[in-house]
């Protein structure tokens, strides 16, 4: 194995959760009384086998030495301090073109892929843009693995957003890689920034752009292999300085060669040129598109304009036919200078964009966060995107599986099948679920009213639910919601479920509703017909136990788990349909004759191919433990006995179109029995792995005595997209056995 660096500081065990006790800790406390507690039930654990197979599982052992010298990790791919991965941006050009990529880059690659969407981007819809400049960038979100951050800033508006820009003042912006899964989940693009300002500025574009071809087209090459390597999808270049004219003439061919390039390996790739250097090289700023401009216009996918135009300057754009959608229009949040609207009045300025027809660049939008108090961070979030809901078109979802605990990225504490799993803040962008569609849910007849926001108090997996409350008119005896749009062709046969939670009352009737749009004629079986135009919906009838099929996959359904969570299953049968919306319907209880308000957590909802089912899932195979530090600490209550910290970074391999994660365990860190430990404790949960990979920061393990061999094991679970958790039976698993060197 190969040793690695230095410990880490106390700074991990503030910021880390997975800083956990182990068995050297339960021997300390021995003598002690402890509490007694409730015992845990840990369905996810069963050693049941799956109805769908599994290769045999791999169990590798590893031996180590214990070794306390420090060898240096990269610099640019782990924290300093802790060791924990991070994603990093480039300071310069030289670094740039210097960047060749290295194993632990693999931590910064987005696992998820481009979901699929309707309309596309090539669509002539005005889009919406999203750019996120928050205090110089690469904060609590550069933690590849999350943090402990109490109150994080994290945005899940999804459906509103087109493209999504991570700015800093870097010269070069890699995107961290959570905000790219995130957006990714959603169909949502994600551009990179590269930006040069004031003088040294002018001389790194000198370098590049005053000279032969070869030099621009090395520097469009690097940012292609980055977008493509990292698994983001482009550019927005902000040149925010005077060029020569030999620089300025080269400009235009710079965005043609670097667009020609992204788009041919990266298709629905996107270079965007923001509002700056005119054609001659002067830095002025137009704030529209004009003549002065049009030459960088004309060579990328489109132009985002500065902020202080007025409606003239959008009337003067009125010539622009061709590519109208391709101009968006800038609106900076916090409303520096001479704007139309910003802040609470932001829908201003999206009124008299939307009314020519521009797209919109909406800059900034961590305003909510950083000029409002806190604590009062979601109320914020939600008013504002409520003023802005109107101008805001929402694009659907066109892939299956489609599953979401509706979970922000964060949380309090993190759960699993409504368990407690860790207790402690933490937050974590990868792990951000498909958000709804927010906003108000008027009811067609006009009475009983819904409102949905996220809540971090209680979840079903992860660290937040959907909290709804309503109030259900006796005139109509129901209310409902669109969640979802989607746009899908359905298989034949379809496995859906609702998981939900009812608070104080249980006698409101909860149930799934799907709408869909016929291809030609389109059979639903099982299923009764609610309206037909321009669509129709249908509320499946729930299960009383799962389909023989998944028997190995759905434990219960029609019935309570722990903590009052209530699991709906579906099977529907479909032939030559299109999936449209997914909605929930609340329905008073029978016999009511008044008003009933309500409230009632949704968390998770599934719709699954069934069929899909079937397919065997792969094994977690080649586990390897690299990158080994090793650190004795003294017990706070002994000074004369010590114990170890333990950092290593696990590798394996997968097909990681088949995970949307991976949730990594440790057993042991012991001297006792190997055999007798495996049989009587659970798996601790380390984190969640967004990659092929993991880095375990500080576990705490028993001192090695002299002589004698210790144990950890690592255990790695693949999650499917299909959302069910694969029993412990069939994980893959890695012992690493270690020892102190002989004196």
């Amino acid at each position: 194995m190969e040793p690695s660096v230095e410990a880490a500081s106390s700074e991990s065990a503030r910021r880390r959760s997975t800083h956990l006790s182990s068995a050297a800790e339960k021997e300390e406390k021995e003598g002690e009384p402890e509490p007694e507690l409730e015992p845990k039930k840990k369905p996810s654990h069963s050693s049941k086998r799956l109805g769908r197979s599994m290769e045999e599982r791999q169990n590798l052992v590893f031996r180590e030495m214990v070794n306390y010298e420090p060898t240096p990790l990269p610099v640019r791919n782990y924290d300093k301090n802790t060791s924990e991965p991070v994603s990093f941006y480039l300071s310069s050009l030289e670094e740039l073109l210097a960047w060749i990529p290295n194993s632990d880059d693999a931590f910064n690659i987005a696992m998820i892929p481009l979901a699929a969407r309707q309309p596309s981007l090539q669509s002539e819809r005005p889009r919406t843009l999203l750019c996120h400049d928050m205090m110089g960038g690469y904060l609590d979100d550069r933690f590849i693995q999350g943090s402990m951050k109490e109150t994080p800033y994290t945005f899940y508006h999804w459906q509103f957003i087109d493209i999504f820009v991570y700015f800093s003042h870097h010269t070069v912006t890699i995107p961290p890689v959570g905000w790219t899964n995130a957006a990714h989940k959603h169909g949502v693009c994600v551009l990179g920034t590269l930006i040069t300002e004031w003088t040294e500025g002018g001389r790194l574009c000198e370098k590049f752009l005053s000279g032969n071809p070869s030099s621009y087209q090395k520097v469009a090459d690097q940012l292609v292999r980055i977008a493509q390597f990292f698994h983001f999808d482009g550019w927005l270049i902000n040149i925010e300085n005077q060029l020569s004219m030999a620089a300025v003439k080269n400009t235009p061919s710079f965005l043609r060669y670097l667009t020609d390039q992204l788009h041919q390996y990266i298709p629905d790739g996107l270079v965007i040129w923001y509002d700056s250097v005119v054609k001659d090289g002067q830095l002025k700023w137009q704030n529209e598109l004009n003549e002065s401009n049009r030459i960088f216009f004309d060579s990328c996918d489109g132009l985002f304009t500065n902020y202080n135009w007025k409606e003239a300057h959008l009337e003067r754009m009125a010539s622009v036919e061709k590519r109208k959608a391709d101009v968006y229009v800038g609106v900076d949040i916090f409303a520096r200078g001479n704007v139309v609207g910003g802040g609470f009045d932001t829908n201003k300025s999206l009124e008299l964009i939307r009314k020519h027809g521009f797209s919109a660049a909406l800059f900034a939008p961590g305003w909510v966060y950083e000029c409002l108090d806190n604590k009062d961070f979601f109320q914020n979030q939600d008013r504002f995107w409520s003023l802005l809901e109107k101008y805001l078109p929402t694009h659907s979802i066109c892939s299956l599986p489609f599953v979401t605990s509706f979970c922000l990225g964060m949380g309090i504490r993190r759960l699993s099948y409504g368990q407690e799993e860790t207790l402690g803040p933490w937050y974590h962008l990868s792990a951000q679920e498909i958000q709804p569609i927010f906003g108000d849910h008027i009811q067609e007849n006009g009475s009983g009213w819904l409102r949905i926001h996220s809540c971090l108090m209680d979840a079903w997996n992860g660290g937040s639910s959907l909290l709804v409350r309503g109030m259900i008119p006796v005139t109509t005896g129901k209310v409902t919601m669109r969640l979802f749009s989607l746009q899908v062709l359905a298989p034949p046969k379809l496995f859906l479920s609702l998981t939900y939670k009812l608070e104080g009352r249980t006698d409101i009737a909860v149930a799934l509703e799907l709408s869909t749009l016929d291809v030609g004629r389109c059979n639903i079986g099982d299923i009764s017909s609610l309206h037909a135009e321009p669509s129709i919906r249908h509320t499946p009838r729930p299960l009383q136990e799962p389909p023989a099929k998944l028997l190995g996959w759905v434990d219960r359904c029609n019935q309570q788990f722990n903590g009052g969570w209530i699991r709906r299953c579906y099977e529907v049968n479909l032939q030559n349909c299109f999936l449209q919306d997914i909605f929930v319907n609340f329905s008073r209880p029978l016999g009511s004759q008044k008003d009933e308000n309500f409230t009632c957590r949704l968390g998770e909802i599934q719709v699954v191919d069934a069929d899909s089912l079937m397919t065997p899932l792969p094994q977690v195979r080649d586990i390897t433990a690299s990158h080994t530090c090793w650190q004795q600490i003294h017990s706070e209550r002994n000074r004369f006995k010590t114990k170890l910290l333990l950092s290593c970074t696990l590798r394996w391999s997968y097909p990681i179109s088949q995970a949307c994660c991976f949730r990594v365990y440790h057993l042991g860190g012991s001297c006792s029995r190997r055999q007798e430990l495996l049989k009587s404790e659970e798996p601790t949960f380390l984190g969640l792995a967004h990659a092929s990979m993991y880095r375990v920061v500080n576990l705490v393990v028993e001192e090695a005595p002299a002589g004698q061999e210790c144990f950890v094991d690592f255990l790695i679970q693949p999650v499917p997209k299909e959302g069910f958790l694969v029993p412990q039976a069939e994980w893959g698993s890695l012992t690493l056995l270690y020892s102190k060197p002989n004196a």
